[in-house]
This record gives C-alpha cells, sequence and structure tokens, in this order.
C-alpha cells in the first residue's frame, strides 16, 4: 500500500459491494437498492459453533434453490462470522432488512427463499427475539432483536457477523487499516503508546496489565530486534471469545499488531494458535496473504520505512502456554514451559529479545482506539476499568453465547437481562469467571459490578471472559473439584508447588467427595492454597487454588455438609446419593429393572392394595446411582435422596 488516497479508493469500491447491508441505516429504507447489482445478501454463520450445527449444509440448500427460482444474480451469499446468539444457532441474516433467522434448519430454506427472497415476506416463525404467530406482520421492533442484544456494546466484535472474514476489501470498508495507516504516517511512536496509555485499555487474557504500560516498557528497551506476539491460545474450559474474533475478523489482530509493532520498534510479529481452531487457522493464513499482497503488511507500509511481518505458529493445546513466558519458549520451539521473572517479556522475551504479548481480544480494540482515540474508549465502562469485556457465557443459561458490555455491567444483567435467566424455573446459584484461575461469586453478589479490581476484591478475576452459570443444582465442592483436575491435567509441571501442591489439593476434594472427609481436610486445603499462591513460578500455579478458596469462602456450608452430614446438599455427589422405590405408587411394571445397567433393580414379595403385580425394590449394593431407572419411571415412584 503506497498511500492513504489507494486505502480511500478501496474503502470506496468495497462500501459499493457490501452498500445492500448498509442501505438500512444509510437510507431509513429496505427497498432493495444496492450498488453491487444484488438485491439481498444472506450471511451466513461459518463460526465454529453453527459449522457444527450444520450451517455448511444450509449454503448449499441456499445456493440450490436460489438457482432453481432464478434468482442468483439477485442474491449474494456470504460466509460470516458468529453472531454471539449461539444457543439459537445455526443463524441465518438476510440483508436490507437485518432479518436474524434463527435454529435455521435446511427444511427452512426453501420457506426463506420463497416468501422472503422472492415475495419480500419476511418469515416472522424464524426471527430471532419474536414471539411465534399466525401474524405476518413485522414491526421495526421485531426486527431490532431481542434483549439479548439490547444492553450489549460491540467494539472487540464489531466486525464478527457483519464482513466476510475471508475478504479484505470488506475489512477495509469498515475502515480496516486505517488505523495502522494513521499510526505510520501522522503519529511518532511515543504518540501512539500515549493514546493507549491514555485510553486506560488494559489486558483482556488474564491479570489486566495496563497495555500501554506494556508497550512502553517495550519501546524503552533496547535492542537490535524486537518482537510483537499476540496470544490466541485461549485453553480456559468453555472459552471462545478469541476464536470468534479470529474466525470472524482476522485482519484486527494483525492491524493492531503492526500498530504495536511500529510503537515498540518491531518488524516481526508471531500469533500463537491452538491447531484445534482449524478454521481461524485458516482464516489468518487467508488474512495475512491478502495483507501482504495488498501491501498492508510487508516492506515500506504506506510509504514509510516501517516495515512488519507477521507469521503464525500452531501450539498443540496445552494450557500451560497461554502464559506467556511458556507460550515464547514454545514458539522458540522448546516444550512450552513458563521462565522465572523478572526479567520480563518487555526486557528479555521472545529469543532473548524485547517483547510485547497481548490477546487477541486487547489487539481488536487497538485499532478503534487510534481512529476514535482514547476519550472514545473512555466513555465506555467504569474509572478504572475502561471500554467493554466479551464473555463466553455457558452453563445453567438460557441464551448461551458470546456477549460483549461495557465494564461495570452487573452479573444480574448478564445473568438475567442478556443471558435470559435460568431454565426451568430453578434458582441462580453462582458463576464462576476466569476459568481455572478464577473463582465463584454467589447470588447474594448478583449485583457485583464486572470490573478488574471489584472481581479480584471478591476472589475471583476477570480471566480471558469465560462465564459459567449454575443453578440450585450445582454442588460447590465438585465445581471446585472440576476445575483442579483440569489444573493438576495442565500443569506443565515444572515446579513442585503446581505439580504436587494442586495435585495433593485435588486428592483432598476427592476425598471429600466421596465421603471420606474429614474437618481437618478443610484446613489442609487453606494451608496448601496459600503455600502455592505464594511459591509456585508462573501464574498460572499462583491462582489455581482461587477456586477452591472462593468456593469455601461463600460455600463452607455444602464442604462441612459433605465432611459432617455425609451428605451433599446439591444431590450431585454419588458418595452420598440414593435411590429407593416408593413400594405404595410402584406399579411392578419393571421397567426400571430394564432400563438399570447394573441389574440392581428386583422385585419384591410386596403387593400394595390395588395393585396386580408386586413392587420393586434397588439392591443398593449394586447401584451404580445412574439415574436411568428414576429417568425411565412415568409414576414417580423412584425417589433420589
Amino acid at each position: 500500500m503506497k498511500s492513504l488516497e489507494e486505502l480511500k479508493a478501496i474503502k470506496e469500491k468495497a462500501l459499493g459491494d457490501i452498500y445492500v447491508r448498509n442501505v438500512k441505516e444509510a437510507t431509513g429504507s429496505t427497498d432493495g437498492k444496492t450498488n453491487d447489482g444484488y438485491k439481498y445478501h444472506i450471511m451466513v454463520c461459518a463460526g465454529t459453533g453453527c459449522t457444527s450445527s450444520g450451517s455448511a449444509t444450509l449454503i448449499k440448500e441456499f445456493e440450490r434453490l436460489i438457482k432453481e427460482v432464478g434468482i442468483e444474480n439477485e442474491v449474494k451469499i456470504i460466509k460470516t462470522g458468529c453472531f454471539g446468539l449461539c444457543a439459537e444457532g445455526p443463524i441465518v441474516v438476510v440483508y436490507p432488512e437485518a432479518a436474524m433467522y434463527c435454529q435455521v434448519q435446511p427444511d427452512d430454506v426453501a420457506e426463506i427463499v420463497t416468501q422472503h427472497l422472492v415475495n419480500g415476506k419476511i418469515v416472522k416463525r424464524l426471527l430471532e427475539g419474536v414471539e411465534k404467530s399466525d401474524d405476518d406482520v413485522v414491526t421495526e421492533e421485531d426486527l431490532e432483536g431481542s434483549d439479548f442484544f439490547k444492553k450489549q456494546q460491540r467494539v472487540a466484535l464489531h466486525n464478527c457477523g457483519k464482513i466476510n472474514p475471508e475478504n479484505i476489501e470488506e475489512y477495509i470498508a469498515h475502515d480496516g487499516y486505517f488505523a495502522l495507516a494513521k499510526a505510520v504516517t501522522e503519529m511518532t511512536p511515543d504518540d501512539v503508546i500515549n493514546v493507549v496509555l491514555d485510553s486506560g485499555i488494559r489486558g483482556r487474557g488474564g491479570a489486566g496489565f495496563p497495555t500501554g504500560r506494556k508497550w512502553a516498557f517495550a519501546k524503552s528497551s533496547v535492542s537490535d530486534k524486537k518482537y510483537v506476539c499476540c496470544n490466541a491460545d485461549e485453553g480456559d474450559p468453555g472459552a471462545f471469545m478469541d476464536r470468534s474474533v479470529l474466525e470472524g475478523d482476522p485482519h484486527v489482530v494483525l492491524e493492531a499488531m503492526a500498530i504495536a509493532g511500529y510503537a515498540i520498534g518491531a518488524d516481526q510479529g508471531y500469533i500463537y494458535v491452538r491447531a484445534e481452531y482449524p478454521i481461524a487457522v485458516q482464516r489468518l493464513q487467508i488474512a495475512i496473504n491478502q495483507a501482504e499482497e495488498y501491501g498492508v503488511l510487508g516492506d515500506n507500509l504506506f510509504g514509510t520505512d516501517f516495515s512488519f511481518r507477521v507469521e503464525l505458529r500452531l501450539g498443540a493445546g496445552a494450557f500451560v502456554c497461554g502464559e506467556e513466558t511458556a507460550l515464547m519458549t514454545s514458539i522458540e520451539g522448546h516444550r512450552g514451559e513458563p521462565r522465572p521473572r523478572p526479567p520480563f517479556p518487555a526486557i528479555k522475551g521472545l529469543f532473548m529479545k524485547p517483547t510485547i504479548l497481548n490477546n487477541v481480544e486487547t489487539y481488536a480494540n487497538i485499532p478503534q482506539i487510534i481512529l476514535k482515540g482514547a476519550d472514545w474508549f473512555k466513555s465506555m465502562g467504569t474509572e478504572k476499568s475502561r471500554g467493554t469485556k466479551v464473555f463466553a457465557v455457558g452453563g445453567k443459561i438460557k441464551n448461551t453465547g458470546l456477549v460483549e458490555i461495557p465494564m461495570g455491567t452487573t452479573l444480574r444483567e448478564v445473568v438475567y437481562d442478556i443471558g435470559g435467566g435460568i431454565p426451568n424455573g430453578k434458582k441462580f446459584k453462582a458463576a464462576q469467571t476466569g476459568g481455572p484461575s478464577g473463582g465463584c461469586i454467589p447470588a447474594s453478589l448478583i449485583d457485583t459490578p464486572i470490573e478488574y479490581d471489584t472481581l479480584i476484591e471478591i476472589g475471583s478475576m476477570m480471566g480471558s471472559g469465560g462465564l459459567i452459570v449454575m443453578d440450585e443444582d450445582t454442588c460447590m465442592v465438585d465445581i471446585a473439584k472440576f476445575f483442579l483436575e483440569f489444573t493438576v491435567e495442565e500443569s506443565c509441571g515444572k515446579c513442585p508447588p503446581c505439580r504436587i501442591g494442586t495435585k495433593r489439593m485435588y486428592d483432598i476434594l476427592e476425598k471429600i467427595t466421596s465421603g471420606r472427609g474429614e474437618l481437618s481436610d478443610i484446613d489442609d486445603l487453606y494451608e496448601l492454597a496459600d503455600a502455592i499462591k505464594n511459591s509456585a513460578l508462573c501464574g498460572l500455579g499462583q491462582t489455581a487454588p482461587n477456586p477452591v478458596l472462593s468456593t469455601l469462602r461463600y460455600f463452607k456450608d455444602e464442604y462441612i455438609a459433605h465432611v459432617v452430614d455425609k451428605k451433599c446438599p446439591a444431590g450431585v455427589c454419588k458418595a452420598f446419593m440414593h435411590y429407593n422405590i416408593d413400594v405404595e405408587k410402584c406399579i411392578g411394571c419393571g421397567k426400571c429393572a430394564r432400563m438399570c445397567p447394573a441389574d440392581a433393580i428386583v422385585r419384591t414379595e410386596y403387593i400394595p392394595e390395588g395393585h396386580k403385580l408386586a413392587s420393586m425394590a434397588i439392591n443398593q449394593a449394586k447401584c451404580l446411582k445412574c439415574g436411568a431407572c428414576m429417568e425411565g419411571c412415568k409414576f414417580n415412584a423412584i425417589i433420589k435422596e
């Protein structure tokens, strides 16, 4: 790319090509006027979630039927990124009306084609957030969607679901690479760093270290070579925020890394992405190739003496490689293990040269901060936690998926206003944030604002953005054991506190949940947690006890119940579980016995009054406590105690 004028020319052309997607916003009309010859654009989610639900089949069916009715010159089908509402996938959005169709199945495609694309009538029964009725009238409010989107503010995700991630010109049409052009032609490296500092953005991948300070440290380091790295490893269970950005808007990461390279004096970048993200890897490589072809990566960017290139490095899925020094060690070709700090990466990082490392979501904010300014970014969020945060919301909640909210939004708003509440009328019990390094937030703190320092104060942390919702049927001791088991499995084993300490904590939790716990075990958990936090080599080991400590802090009564009463209040831990048959309700049909995989159910000699057959009974010595019998009984005769 030789000049800003060339970039502007590409943008003008690309805006014409995607005009149908902007006609409603630009003119207030949905008359189908378009500059690229198409009347409709069909955006089909091709992220991992919807792809696994069959969106590729939908695309083929749309292509077949559109050709069959002879409107292939009027309709353009585009594969795009995640829309966020994963619970309702596969999702298809039809422009210019911006009609969001949810849970679309191959059998629905014919109706969308004939009713919407041919006759111009929106298929109301498939619209997101609209009551399913016989009324065909679609209002403006119908097309605005449900409460899931109303409280969100998309910054990092602003292009996901709106562009074709494999077409660089669509990214440029949405001001892509204009921030890079501004940085290298109008700003000094110090100017760039000062804007990032002033914005107050903190790292979105872990403890929330100020991004601008990290960049400033690296710039001040004197070296013949410096590096910019991107952490796209994302190993937290249930987390897919970074994956969705890479799949839906890969160029934003490349542009941000180039800006970071200009700011600190680096000409080489590496994106460390897990190999289990094949769609993300493919689209990143396409984006790198296109960026080099268009001259926004490579030598002498925008006619300056600044050059920057990006390469991919694939990880094998080790959780520890989410830690910055372990990640860099892996890029170097060694076993992914953390290194002692100091020296910090800004002084000695990749190949022992000054390096900055940020995660995908952090980079996704940078171009907009450069273009719109620090004050724009600071207008969102709170004083100490600026901007927005993307969360992967899962667990016992209706609207699972990706949400991006201003910092300071309360947990209640996420769970009930955006997430739609808890299914089946169950009560909210807790939410776990921060993945294996985080903690559990109890229902009593549901009005806690979600921001860095507040979460740390209550025993949790922001982390990369996983948010798991739990209902009344969740055993908090079992949850702590789940995360400890993950940490034990993923420990690199380099330092004894993590390698031995977490395993010892897990063994104690296993002892408690199997009915062999003692009160002294709880004291041992506290002692081990303290030792690990104070002596583990890296941040992952130091935060590994958090799930245990937070559940002890807010749900200690459940630990006591397991140890003293030999009872699991939530009825989850099998060691305390018993299934019995109410002989007065049992009609002796024998279905429970047929469903039992352990042959633990036998017929008794007792025939209840009014029944023809003898009732059944459970042999507790053989019972696996799997619940198959309870699921098969139509008469509610089986009781779980």
